[in-house]
């Protein structure tokens, strides 16, 4: 069945018809287009709002990230940061692949109809031409017949009447004559255009049309095969981003598992913790005695008790909640900021001196390396002269040596001051570096045999252990987490990465997603955990690119 043979006589229907499609296919692509308009509006508001309530650099709250609830709260914004990405992605792929291809055929569509329906109406006139032809021809040949047996009545009527002359009866029956031949000439004329007319008549309804029909069906049929793939596209666009934002959800289900309330109580107490005692009972002052109490607390040293750091009246009991009526400005409620962290509780400074003794250690472990590297580029250059002039080195070894005695007093110092600050001191010491004459550099570090000695090599080659170190020739710093010779520390778990990462900055490492690697320290709370493969490669991952599994 098809629309040349049984809808042969519905022309208006099928132009009504296939208009009515076109009109479906222009209403699917505004439907779609104001979808891809709602879905950058949400995108975009997401965006904003992720933005609105993430911390400002150096903001109070980015300093809080510390706390699991408020780094969860974070991870969450980032993963909604990365859902409405995914949002957006809708809206570009609907717009590309169904707006613009669908519209781009529509148009398409539109010309080729256009085209059927002219062609069709060319055939309806052709036909109506030759029918008036045909009509003409027609009338013609009834109106010469006429004539004609008009004109063979008078003759017969002018034969019989007696007063009629031969003269007149011979020029009525030649007239009579003249007639029929010509009504014999419109009758033949007639009988051809009737013929062309069914003829043309015939080609019209079962060649022409019957195919400019078809035509009509097969674009009717293309252009809903095309709206039928934009419904799928529309649900298929849709499902390509589910997985993506089913681990979005993910994150955001695995942000509010890794709240831990009690790491956050302890991560409190950790920051906030003063070493104060907490006050002792006032003693009776008896004035009637006339005895004036002298202060006692004349010392200089670390400040005893939360009255010292305040500067207020130790005389006066020491309240927990401030009043809120009185306004304290920074001046008067702070002491000055000084280079012993003198003006911060015992705790708090044990903290910032242990910190600071850290990161001179990092520095001071620098500077040894550098100079260590030089002396071993001094030693290429006197045993081969034409790399380059030992004496060129000089300089940048002196630099070094210059900048280590001066690391090295400031971590003497700082040491002090956490000795006098109560100081656990149990941070690990790296042996010496020792130089001779020439400048060059000998590097006498070993491990560390236990807390609180030393495997100290002196420059004569003589090897002893000393329970304390001499501080002139031992320094505090941060230990290195590997030494080459160190045995590997036993993993405490698993993680499967859960997205690709390309390890690019020093100290991480690359990983693809779905790949398993052991666990070996878990997130310290600034969002990397150290992980190591199979063939003993280390290095840090982001926490959240991977699903941890921890040994109970």
């Amino acid at each position: 069945m098809d629309w040349g043979t049984d809808l042969w006589d519905q022309y208006d229907v099928i132009e009504k018809h296939t208009q009515s499609g076109l009109d479906l296919m222009e209403k699917y692509v505004k439907f779609v287009k104001e979808r891809t308009e709602i879905e950058m509006n949400y995108a975009k508001q997401l965006r904003n709002l992720t933005k609105k309530y993430s911390p400002k650099r150096g903001s109070k709250e980015e300093q809080e990230c510390r706390f699991t609830n408020h780094q969860s709260f974070f991870d969450i914004l980032n993963e909604m940061n990365d859902y409405a990405g995914q949002r957006e992605l809708v809206a570009e792929n609907m717009m590309m692949n169904i707006c613009i291809e669908l519209t781009k055929y529509l148009q398409e569509l539109k010309q080729e109809r256009k085209m059927h329906l002219s062609e069709a109406k060319k055939a309806q006139q052709s036909l109506e031409s030759t029918y008036k032809q045909l009509d003409s021809s027609k009338k013609r040949f009834e109106r010469e017949w006429r004539e004609a047996e008009k004109a063979a009545q008078y003759a017969e009527k002018t034969d019989q009447d007696i007063n009629a002359t031969k003269a007149d009866v011979e020029k009525a029956k030649q007239q009579a004559h003249v007639r029929s031949h010509v009504a014999e000439e419109c009758k033949n004329d007639y009988a051809a255009q009737l013929q062309k007319y069914n003829k043309e008549q015939s080609q019209f309804y079962f060649s022409d049309m019957p195919l400019i029909f078809n035509k009509l069906q097969d674009l009717d049929e293309r252009r809903i095969q095309k709206l039928a793939c934009g419904y799928v596209l529309f649900a298929d666009i849709e499902k390509h981003v589910v997985p993506i934002i089913g681990k979005c959800l993910d994150g955001i289900s695995r942000a509010g598992v890794s709240v831990k309330e009690r790491n956050d109580s302890m991560a409190v107490i950790e920051q906030h913790k003063s070493g104060f005692d907490r006050p002792s009972d006032l003693e009776f002052e008896d004035y009637s005695q006339g005895i004036n109490r002298a202060s006692s607390d004349t010392s200089l040293g670390t400040p005893k008790g939360p009255l010292d750091l305040l500067g207020k009246n130790k005389s006066k009991p020491f309240w927990l909640f401030s009043k809120k009526s009185k306004i304290f400005t920074p001046e008067k409620t702070t002491p000055p900021v000084t280079e012993d962290f003198a003006h911060l509780p015992p705790e708090q400074r044990r903290k910032r001196l242990q910190q600071k003794i850290d990161e001179l250690g990092k520095e001071l472990q620098k500077e040894m390396d550098q100079s260590e590297g030089l002396g071993k580029m001094k030693d290429v250059y006197e045993k081969n002269p034409q790399m380059g002039d030992p004496a060129c080195l000089s300089p940048q070894i002196n630099q070094t040596a210059q900048n280590i005695e001066r690391l090295r007093g400031e971590l003497n110092k700082y040491e002090s001051w956490l000795a006098e600050a109560g100081g656990r001191g149990d941070t690990l010491r790296y042996s010496t570096h020792s130089f001779d004459n020439n400048g060059a550099h000998e590097p006498y570090r070993s491990r560390n045999r236990s807390r609180n000695s030393v495997y100290v090599s002196s420059p004569d080659g003589a090897h002893s252990d000393e329970g304390t170190p001499d501080t002139s020739q031992a320094i505090y710093a941060e230990f290195d987490d590997d030494f080459e010779d160190e045995e590997l520390a036993a993993p405490i778990g698993h993680c499967t990465a859960l997205y690709n990462f390309p390890g690019s900055s020093e100290g991480t490492i690359s990983m693809q997603e779905g790949e398993v690697l052991a666990v070996v320290e878990e997130d310290k709370g600034d969002g990397w955990t150290r992980v190591r493969r199979a063939n003993g490669d280390e290095g840090y991952i982001p926490t959240s690119y991977a699903s941890m599994t921890l040994n109970k």
